[in-house]
């Protein structure tokens, strides 16, 4: 059983965020850290300090335009330098001051026009870094009742969103993202799951959900979720993060450990797009992500190890404990050991939490970069 664990180990992959890397904090402050990446190629090489000491985090995910540079084939051959490739593309739709009413659901067809021009040039982006996914979230939405017609925005939504996909290549797939509320309080336009998923199916085959673990209101059964999005073939992926009461972007697993694996569980062998998704606070960033990958390697191998048959045994007995304590008995085992095993079979660290802390990444990176670096272009930057 070891070596099947270790196996699929091996086989795991990750994209973490470079928006991840850069500056950030809360709604009140961003703080800046001594060694903070100032531009997207020192970011690239953050994911691949992440990717080396983890073995498991080979791709980037990208922000646009947090992320622009001049020559894309510089970005694409950085990447590839650094061992890493070009995950998701992600546009950026909501910190234009256009898009204060809403971006792709906006009354004035001129900004919906405008947001539809960015999306397709995040799908020219795409093609030149060899990008195979579009990862989309709007912060459209509405603070009170009156403010737009809720079935009006419905349909500039699907109209921009239908251009966008006549837009895309056959190597491209569109996620959708959904969030219940932030920054629209009282209707955002893709609300929960189901939202995202009707517009998917209006759509095409090559438009599916992406699930993030933050964007759900309390006592929401995420891995319920998972398993009909999956078996409707319509997920597409993850933005793993963890949170205690909002959206709170913590390290994944941090809080909710029991969610992770029971997420994995539903997945079985059959994994899509793991993309992390952090916003920290006040911790160091690239340690953080390392856990971050470290959590889900520890979760995935859990849920390796249920006893598919036995769990299936007893709920077609309807024992009730039976199953669930089958579960318990995955969850409670420790799977250090093996994910070390597969670590160190893909050259990367046995403990790679402890290796950042005693390697001299973080010295080298302040030394390069300095003590305190000024903010350049605000939050994500």
């Amino acid at each position: 059983m070891t070596d099947h664990i270790v196996s699929r180990l091996r086989a795991l992959e990750v994209e973490t965020p470079s928006w991840g890397y850069g500056d950030s904090g809360t709604r009140f402050a961003t703080f800046t850290q001594a060694g903070r990446p100032r531009t997207v190629f020192e970011r690239i090489d953050d994911a691949a300090e992440v990717h080396r000491l983890t073995g498991t985090a080979p791709a980037v995910a990208l922000h646009f335009p947090w992320d622009a540079v001049d020559d894309l084939s510089a970005l694409r051959a950085h990447a590839d330098g650094a061992g890493l490739r070009i995950g998701a593309v992600n546009p950026n739709l909501f910190q234009d001051p256009d898009y204060r009413l809403g971006s792709i659901t906006n009354p004035d067809a001129r900004i919906r026009d405008k947001a539809v021009a960015h999306l397709i040039e995040c799908v020219e982006i795409s093609r030149a870094l060899g990008s195979s996914a579009q990862s989309l979230w709007f912060a459209d939405g509405t603070s009170y009742a009156g403010q737009d017609d809720l079935r009006a925005r419905r349909a500039r939504m699907l109209d921009c969103l239908a251009r966008l996909y006549e837009a895309l290549p056959p190597e491209q797939e569109l996620l959708l993202e959904y969030k219940p509320y932030e920054p629209a309080f009282y209707a955002t336009d893709l609300a929960d799951w189901g939202s995202a998923l009707l517009v998917c199916q209006r759509l095409g085959e090559r438009a599916k959900v992406l699930v993030d673990l933050g964007h759900h209101l309390p006592g929401a059964n995420v891995e319920q979720i998972v398993a009909i999005l999956a078996q409707e073939g319509r997920l597409g992926g993850f933005h793993f993060n963890n949170r205690k009461y909002g959206d709170d972007d913590l390290i994944v697993g941090s809080t909710n450990p029991w969610e992770l694996f029971l997420i994995f569980v539903e997945l079985g062998g059959d994994l899509p797009r793991l993309t992390i998704d952090q916003s920290h606070n006040v911790e160091r960033k690239v340690e953080a992500m390392v856990l971050s990958v470290v959590n889900l390697q520890e979760a995935y191998a859990k849920a390796l190890l249920v006893d598919r048959e036995a769990l299936a045994a007893a709920q077609a007995a309807g024992d009730v404990l039976g199953g669930h304590e089958t579960l318990l008995d995955a969850f409670r085992t420790d799977v250090r050991p093996p994910c070390a095993s597969a670590r160190a079979a893909l050259g990367a660290a046995d403990d790679p939490v402890a290796a950042f802390r005693s390697g001299d990444w973080q010295e080298r990176a302040t030394a390069q970069r300095g003590e305190d670096v000024a903010v350049a272009g605000g939050w994500g930057r």
